[in-house]
């Protein structure tokens, strides 16, 4: 289960890193749906750091304030599963 974590966060970083070295290229963009989905399904903190080190969809305020929200979430879920 934390490897599974591990690698989906460290995927949805570099997914991120890709995404803002294409749009710098002008070129061919991952979708927003796909950037969300990735931290739904697990990716949020690699995400959320993502967002911070390539400085990348910190304006969209479905990521602004959606990564933290999901990521909120997740967490609470975890705590929930420890009651």
């Amino acid at each position: 289960m934390l490897l599974a974590l591990f690698i989906i966060n460290l995927l949805t970083f570099f997914v991120y890193g890709l995404d803002k070295a294409k749009a710098r290229k002008a070129q061919w963009r991952i979708p927003e749906a796909t950037l969300l989905g990735l931290a739904v399904l697990g990716g949020s903190i690699g995400a959320w750091i993502g967002m911070k080190v390539w400085h990348h969809k910190t304006l969209h305020k479905k990521f602004k304030y959606g990564i933290p929200l999901i990521l909120l979430a997740q967490l609470l879920l975890l705590a929930a599963s420890f009651l």
